[in-house]
């Protein structure tokens, strides 16, 4: 998690730069350009069809056990589907290609070859598949995520610095686009070497027995919708602005969603790391203690999200007038949207973090498609209408009552205890009530202090730090979960803070 949190910090702050550099020495639509091609990446690595969480999961158990032939057999298998899917992935990027043109409204800068920018593109995802991918299994499976970062951290160093020079100096896209590419070769190298360093005794050799490899192949399966939903949730969004609204109104929403997504990652760093711990958890302990950890889990996030919303309400508007101008700004209400999205979003992530750490994607292989069908659905009718509020509001209406309702009602007939679920829900609502109070209180106070400065934003950032995190800590102070919560922050850290003696006892 340490590891995690600094280069997400760090992917905040130098990929904002870059950003900040490419609006005033290329252009906004050059912004919305990237998003595009981003997104329709994002739906060929469908073909990956969820190999890499179905090979992970299968990985728990022999390393519990210490099976290294099996885990070896694992990895060989690993690679010889990765190598058939960066095979996939190139031969229908190159059959679309033609089509590319299409999703586009409007606002395209002139002079591009928008049919070399997708080849280098998508060159880039083929090799990310092609070049040892399926090593990084070992890392995932093992926790140890935070060597990955290590090896993004220092490789994403010299990129950032060779583009920032070809920005400044050229203003040249596509030598913009090769360094991208670059930097996605040495990174897959360096990380196996890595790998082999670390746990020489895994190679990717030997064989799993029949029966074990139709196990797999049954939770790729399963994964088959989980995979399709969350790329068409996901891509949906930004193919539809480009192709409705132009690069523009792409560019535009882009910004916004690269704040609010800069923090989701930062809270994911939380799920990723917790993920095969719970995936241990679910093997070896009682489903209470699995409840308990549920409910924790569920009031951290709450607390984390509401104080998060509350600074999106209050922050957005006069920190994007200073950034980008007023001329790139959306309305208050759509800012009402992101931060809704945003709450809705994050506990449906840790639903489905228990979900994935379960391994329960065959129970749940129709949901996400459904909700990636009403998704997609209401974006084509709402983006007619309303534009980016529209989009917005779809996916928060696809999430909020297709999704997860179904995703709760399947992890509380397989994981958990049915006649858990009335006291989940009741925890669940009343955490999100506490949260709308505070972002409704936190706005009120921060409407009185108007103006795009920075003055502004500290004076805002202050009453939105105190306003929502003082509202929990009154309400639940006296909390059983409360308290359970502060005991698993004082383990985390070794009890270096020494939170429950501070916060409980005293």
């Amino acid at each position: 998690m340490t590891y995690g949190f600094i280069l997400h910090i760090y992917q905040i702050v130098v990929p904002f730069i870059m950003r900040t550099t490419m609006i005033y020495y290329l252009g906004v639509q050059y912004l919305g350009l990237n998003s595009l091609f981003a997104s329709v990446l994002s739906v060929l690595s469908l073909a990956e069809l969820g190999v890499g969480s179905a090979m992970v999961f299968s990985m728990y158990r022999p390393i519990v056990e210490d099976d290294q032939k099996t885990i070896c057999a694992l990895m060989r298998l690993y690679k010889i589907y990765y190598r058939i899917i960066g095979f996939i992935i190139a031969v229908i990027g190159l059959a679309i290609t033609p089509f590319i043109p299409r999703l586009i409204h409007s606002d395209l800068p002139q002079g591009l070859n928008i049919y070399v920018l997708y080849l280098l593109h998508l060159t880039a995802t083929v090799l990310s598949y092609w070049l040892f991918a399926y090593k990084n299994s070992l890392l995932t499976a093992h926790q140890r995520d935070d060597i990955i970062n290590k090896v993004t951290i220092v490789v994403n160093t010299g990129l950032y610095i060779a583009q920032f020079i070809i920005l400044v100096v050229f203003r040249n896209y596509y030598f913009y686009i090769i360094a991208t590419l670059i930097s996605q070769v040495f990174i897959n190298i360096l990380t196996a070497f890595v790998v082999d360093k670390m746990y020489p005794q895994y190679q990717a050799s030997g064989s799993l027995p029949r029966s074990e490899v139709r196990k797999i192949n049954k939770r790729v399966s399963d994964l088959v919708t989980s995979k399709v939903g969350a790329i068409v949730v996901n891509s949906a969004d930004t193919i539809v602005i480009s192709a409705f609204l132009g690069l523009t109104a792409l560019a535009v929403y882009q910004n916004y969603f690269y704040i609010m997504n800069s923090v989701i990652n930062i809270i994911g760093i939380i799920m990723v790391s917790c993920t095969a711990g719970i995936g241990n958890s679910l093997i070896i302990e009682t489903s209470e203690k699995n409840y308990q950890d549920l409910k924790k889990l569920t009031f951290i996030i709450c607390w984390v999200s509401g104080f998060c919303a509350a600074c999106f309400l209050t922050l957005y508007q006069p920190f994007m007038e200073i950034w980008v101008g007023k001329k790139l700004l959306v309305s208050f209400s759509t800012v009402i949207c992101f931060c809704i999205y945003f709450y809705v979003y994050e506990i449906n992530r840790l639903l489905n973090t228990f979900k994935d750490a379960g391994g329960i994607w065959h129970e749940d292989r129709f949901r996400p498609l459904a909700t990636a069908l009403g998704n997609l659905i209401m974006n084509l009718i709402m983006v007619r209408h309303w534009g980016l509020y529209g989009i917005i509001l779809s996916t928060v209406f696809s999430t909020l009552f297709i999704g997860m309702p179904w995703l709760v009602h399947n992890l509380f007939t397989t994981l958990f205890e049915k006649k858990q679920l009335g006291d989940y829900l009741f925890n669940l609502l009343s955490c999100t009530l506490i949260s709308v109070i505070a972002c409704i209180i936190t706005g009120i106070i921060c409407n009185r202090i108007p103006g795009a400065n920075w003055a502004t934003i500290i004076k805002r950032g202050f009453v939105s730090c105190i306003v929502p995190n003082l509202l929990f800590f009154v309400v639940y102070r006296n909390n059983p979960t409360f308290k359970e919560c502060i005991r698993l922050v004082d383990q985390i850290t070794g009890k270096k803070l020494g939170l429950e003696k501070k916060l409980i006892r005293k």
